[in-house]
C-alpha cells in the first residue's frame, strides 16, 4: 500500500487552519519553535464543563486529508495559573475531522454540534514522573471519540481501563505522541513506548462505513487539541498516510 508523508514544523500556523475555541500563536519554548495552543479566554473563564470543554471540539484544525496511517507530534504541556483542581495538562491530537463539518463554519463559534472526531491525548500530571496516586497513575494517556465516547463513558462501559494507560511523562517536558490509525483499531506510543495496543476504535461513523469514491466517510483533518487549564506547545507534526 502506498504511503505519503506530510510534515508541519509548526513554527507558524499552517495555511488553512481553523481555531475552534482555542488560540494558537507561534512561540519559542526552550529554544525550540512551536505553536502555543490554549483555550480562548472566553471559554476558559466563562465556559461550561461538558458544553464548552472536557473532551469537546477545542483544537486548531489543520487540513490533512488523513484516514489511516501514523500521526506523530511533539507536545509540551503545563497547567495554567488558574487551572481547576481536576486539570491534568490535557493535550494531544484530534483526527478524522470530516471535511464536510468545515463547510460554512464560522471560525468564531465552536460548532460542536457539527463535529465528529477521534482523539488521543496525554495527561502529564498523571504521568509516573509526578508519582500520582492510583488510579491516576494508570491514566496518563487517553483515547476518546466525540460525541458518543468521551472519557467518562469509556470508563463506565469498559472498567478495565482499556482506553487509557500510564506513561513515563510529566508536565513541562517534550513528549513524542504517536498514534497508528488503522481501519478498525489504533495503537498509541509515548516516547517510543507502546502504551495502548490494537484497541478497538470508536469512530462516530464506524457502522455502515460505505466509501464515497476513494474517500471513506470517516477521513478528514487533524487538530492540535487542548482542554481546560492547559497551555500546550506543539512542534514537528508528522503524518504518514497509508490510505
Amino acid at each position: 500500500m502506498a504511503s505519503k508523508t506530510v510534515t508541519y514544523a509548526l513554527d507558524t500556523v499552517p495555511d488553512g487552519s481553523l481555531p475552534l475555541s482555542v488560540t494558537a500563536t507561534p512561540a519559542m519554548i526552550g529554544g525550540r519553535s512551536a505553536l502555543r495552543v490554549s483555550l480562548t479566554d472566553e471559554i476558559a473563564s466563562h465556559g461550561v464543563p461538558n458544553v464548552d470543554y472536557i473532551d469537546m471540539p477545542t483544537f486548531l484544525r489543520i487540513p490533512a486529508d488523513f484516514t489511516t496511517g501514523t500521526i506523530e507530534v511533539d507536545v509540551l504541556a503545563r497547567l495554567t495559573a488558574d487551572a481547576p483542581e481536576y486539570a491534568r495538562a490535557f493535550a494531544g491530537i484530534a483526527y478524522h475531522l470530516a471535511h464536510r463539518d468545515l463547510a460554512n463554519l464560522d471560525a468564531t463559534q465552536n460548532g460542536s454540534s457539527m463535529h465528529r472526531f477521534e482523539a488521543v491525548y496525554v495527561r502529564p500530571m498523571n504521568g509516573r514522573k509526578v508519582s500520582p496516586p492510583p488510579p491516576r497513575d494508570r491514566r496518563a494517556v487517553q483515547y476518546f471519540a466525540y460525541p458518543d465516547w468521551k472519557f467518562d463513558r469509556l470508563r463506565e462501559v469498559y472498567p478495565d481501563g482499556r482506553y487509557e494507560a500510564g506513561a513515563d511523562v510529566g508536565p513541562d517536558e517534550w513528549i513524542t505522541l504517536r498514534t497508528e490509525v488503522g481501519l478498525t483499531t489504533l495503537s498509541v506510543f509515548v516516547n517510543g513506548e507502546a502504551v495502548l495496543q490494537e484497541i478497538e476504535a470508536k469512530p462516530p461513523q464506524a457502522r455502515g462505513r460505505e466509501t464515497h469514491g476513494n474517500q471513506p466517510p470517516w477521513g478528514g483533518d487533524v487538530g492540535l487539541w487542548v482542554d481546560i487549564g492547559t497551555v500546550a506547545f506543539f512542534a514537528d507534526l508528522r503524518l504518514v498516510r497509508s490510505d
